[in-house]
This record gives structure tokens, C-alpha cells and sequence, in this order.
């Protein structure tokens, strides 16, 4: 069943429920109001006839004063103890005939509903005490039709029947309306999701109206999550490219390489040397470039961080160490608390200074100087060239994927162009920042900012 079937008959059933309830409420109320007031009114009119009657009138006079008090359809009687009328005026034999006297000592009402002319009638019955010297020596009986209150009750049966029916199918309607609207952006939603997986292009939903609801709320988010989406397939397809733009060089030098020795064979040492000297350089290259893009698919997949609390100095020390004897270059570590410490994954961390100061090495060819501080609240690590700078319309295009910003050095120092998009991911996790600040000609200063606190998992705290 379609949620807007569901929608409208949810809708219309519990239109009906409401109106079936209010109608109660307001047929049973009618009906008591109008009871009580038909009671009433005969209570007052037996009263009215109690103190009109003395104990040494005659039959034939309080018959003459019962007379004017019948009402059309309706009886009047006085009652003995012993259940004998002594005393009955009527307009409706039939009417009196059905309705068997009764004495009683206190004031009380009653409802009969008889049969006459073969259809069933509501009789409204009250019973007075007559009182004489304090005692109760008979009872007034004032019957009569309520001819008034059938019509009435019929009446609004009718008028709360027709309401019901029409609120009904108003809620029907409405019910339809009311789904249809809700529905629109949802099935807009199905229909681009459809398109979406039968053509494989993500597309949005085109939202016409402003109407601030959790509707447009849904519909604005899907189309936030499809921005993303093909944000990340734009960045996907654009990797795919570099990287097999970054391959393609490698790999022809690699297969011109591999042809000339199948030509000439191995007779020619010095041309077979220089091929396989080639060979291994630009396979050593592409394996590097391989883990580049494992390093840069790790630090973007999010991978938990193995936080834990490290000494800055210390680490930076031991990175110094190794990379002097590999480089044999003048680094300078500057700081003026011996124990700096943050809470990071220490592999990561340790990965993002290499890459600043590798490329500070390929890209200079002085001293490097790395100045760690603290302020407020963040642990500052600066790695600072005084190599060949970066332009100022170029420092915004650093972080993008095999960028260079001298193709030609990066190619002879073997760099490809990932490593401060890799920074940049790393410091992502860290919930950290990277900054570069750089004068073309003079030196470049790149920046790492770490959070102080505490994490839990990959939840900074």
C-alpha cells in the first residue's frame, strides 16, 4: 500500500472517530437538556395544581381545574395509597390506558416508551405527593407525549448523520491533498535517486518553493550529500588522473628502456648499464610514488588514531638524527621548554615533520630550522628553508594533489607532488592546522598546529 493511501485513510479514519465522538457528546447533551427541561416544566405545572386543589372540592371541580393544565396528548390524575385513581382528566385514552398508575410519597420523574398506531413513543411521567396535615394522602400523575423531543431527536440524527458524511469526505480530500503535498519532495527525491542509479550521474532535486519545513530540510540535505558526493568524485577522477599522468612518465621511460635492450641485446655494456641505471631509478621511483598514494589514502580513509601522549623534542631529535647521516644537512632544532608535549598518533605525526623537512631539503640548499612553541592552546611546529621561496599566487595551490610549484626540481629530487596533501590530511585528523607562509626568493616557513587536550579513540577532548 502507498504511503499516501496509508496517509489519507489514517487521516479520514480519525476525522470520522472525532466526528462520531463530538456527535455523541452532542446527541446525549440535547437529550438531557431537553429531558430536564420537559421534567421541568411538569414539575412546575403539578405544583401549580396541588395548590389549586382543596380536599372539599368536588370530582367534577378538580376536574374542571385538571382540564385547563392537559397539554395535547397528556394526562393528568390523582393517585390514592392504594393505587386507585379517584381522580383523571385525558385528551389520549389510549395514551392513559397504557400507562398503569402508581403512588408514591416523593417527587419523581419517569421515561416509558410505549407502543401506539404500531410506532414506538417517548412518555414523560412525573408524580407529585399530595400532603394533607402533614401526611401524604395522595398522588398527582401529569403523563404526557414528548412529541417535540421525537422530532427533535430525529432531527439531529439527521443533521449529525449528513455532517458526518460530508466531514468525511472532506477529510478524504484533504487527506489526498495533504499526502500529495507531503509526498512531492519525497517522490522527487525517489525519482532522482532513480535517475541516479540508471544513468550513474549524481543529480539534485530542484526545490520550487521555500517552505522551511523538515521536508525541505530532507530535500536540502540530499542535495548537500550529492554535493559531496560529487565533490568526491570530482577529487576521485581528478586523482585518477594525476596519478596515471604521474605513472605515464616512469613507465614509457621504464618500456623505452626495456625495448632498446631487446634490440641490442647486452653486447653494448655501457648503453646496457645506463638502461638498467634507468630502469631501477624509475622503478624506485614509481614504488615511492605507490606508497605516496597508500600514505594519502590512509590519512583521507580516517583511520583511528593510536593517540597517545609524546615528548615533541624528543621526536623531533630522533627524526634530526636519522636524517642528518641520510642527507648530511645542517638542521637546527630551537626551543626553550625541554619537554613539550602533545597527545597524537606518534607514526602520523613523525610522517607529516619528515615531509616538511624533505621538502625543505629538496627545495633549499642552506640550514633548516625547526622552531617548536607553545601558545595558548595549541603546540606550534615550524619548519623553516631559505631555499628558492614559493609565489604568492601559489601558496593556495601547495595542498592540491601532485602539485609542484617547480616541476622541473621536483622531477630531479623525485617528489610528487603528494606530500603536503598528506600533511594537510594528517593534521585533519588531529583536528590540527597547516599553515605556509613564503617569499619567493628568500624561504619558506610551513607550520604545524596541534590541539592541547586529551583524545579518546579519534574524539578530541
Amino acid at each position: 500500500m502507498k504511503i499516501t493511501t496509508k496517509i489519507n485513510l489514517i487521516t479520514t479514519a480519525w476525522i470520522i472517530c472525532v466526528l462520531l465522538a463530538v456527535n455523541a457528546v452532542v446527541f446525549f447533551s440535547f437529550m438531557k437538556i431537553t429531558v430536564n427541561m420537559e421534567d421541568s416544566e411538569l414539575f412546575q405545572k403539578a405544583d401549580y395544581l396541588i395548590n389549586e386543589i382543596n380536599k372539599e372540592d368536588s370530582q367534577s371541580v378538580i376536574k374542571e381545574k385538571l382540564t385547563p393544565y392537559l397539554t395535547n396528548q397528556s394526562f393528568i390524575r390523582i393517585v390514592q395509597p392504594d393505587a386507585k385513581i379517584i381522580n383523571q382528566v385525558t385528551n389520549d385514552q389510549q395514551l392513559a390506558s397504557k400507562i398503569k398508575p402508581k403512588f408514591t410519597s416523593e417527587k419523581g420523574t419517569e421515561r416509558r416508551t410505549i407502543r401506539l398506531n404500531h410506532q414506538e413513543e417517548q412518555i414523560a411521567i412525573v408524580r407529585v405527593p399530595i400532603q394533607a396535615h402533614g401526611q401524604v394522602v395522595g398522588t398527582l400523575e401529569f403523563g404526557e407525549k414528548l412529541v417535540g423531543l421525537e422530532t427533535g431527536k430525529d432531527l439531529l440524527l439527521s443533521i449529525l448523520t449528513f455532517c458526518t458524511i460530508l466531514g468525511a469526505v472532506l477529510s478524504l480530500l484533504g487527506g489526498r491533498w495533504l499526502s500529495n503535498l507531503i509526498m512531492r519532495p519525497i517522490s522527487n527525491m525517489i525519482n532522482t535517486m532513480e535517475d541516479i542509479e540508471k544513468s550513474g550521474i549524481p543529480k539534485k532535486i530542484v526545490i520550487q518553493h521555500e517552505t522551511k519545513d523538515e521536508l525541505q530540510k530532507l530535500a536540502v540535505t540530499f542535495n548537500r550529500m550529492i554535493g559531496r558526493l560529487e565533490e568526491n568524485l570530482e577529487k576521485q577522477r581528478q586523482f585518477i588522473s594525476d596519478a596515471s599522468h604521474e605513472l605515464k612518465t616512469p613507465l614509457t621511460v621504464i618500456k623505452s628502456y626495456a625495448d632498446l635492450l631487446l634490440r641490442r641485446g647486452l653486447q653494448n655494456e655501457e648503453v646496457a648499464h645506463d638502461a638498467i641505471e634507468s630502469i631501477h631509478l624509475e622503478a624506485t621511483r614509481i614504488q615511492k610514488m605507490t606508497e605516496r598514494f597508500l600514505d594519502l589514502a590512509d590519512t583521507e580513509s580516517g583511520n583511528r588514531l593510536e593517540a597517545k601522549s609524546i615528548n615533541v623534542v624528543a621526536l623531533c631529535e630522533l627524526i634530526f638524527k636519522q636524517l642528518k647521516s641520510a642527507y648530511k644537512r645542517e638542521i637546527s632544532l630551537h626551543y626553550q621548554e625541554p619537554d613539550i608535549s602533545v597527545v597524537a598518533d606518534e607514526v602520523k605525526l613523525k610522517q607529516a615533520i619528515i615531509i616538511l623537512i624533505d621538502n625543505a631539503i629538496k627545495y633549499s640548499k642552506d640550514k633548516i630550522d625547526v622552531y617548536l612553541k607553545e601558545k595558548e592552546q595549541w603546540t606550534i611546529i615550524s619548519v623553516k628553508d631559505y631555499g628558492i621561496g614559493i609565489p604568492e599566487c601559489e601558496i593556495e595551490n601547495v595542498f592540491e594533489r601532485f602539485y609542484r610549484v617547480d616541476k622541473a626540481r621536483s622531477r630531479e629530487t623525485g617528489g610528487t607532488g603528494l606530500g603536503l596533501s598528506i600533511a594537510k590530511n594528517i593534521m585533519k585528523q588531529h583536528q590540527g592546522e597547516i599553515i605556509v607562509r613564503s617569499t619567493e626568493g628568500v624561504g619558506t616557513e610551513v607550520e604545524l598546529f596541534l590541539p592541547k587536550g586529551r583524545w579518546k579513540g579519534n574524539v578530541f577532548e
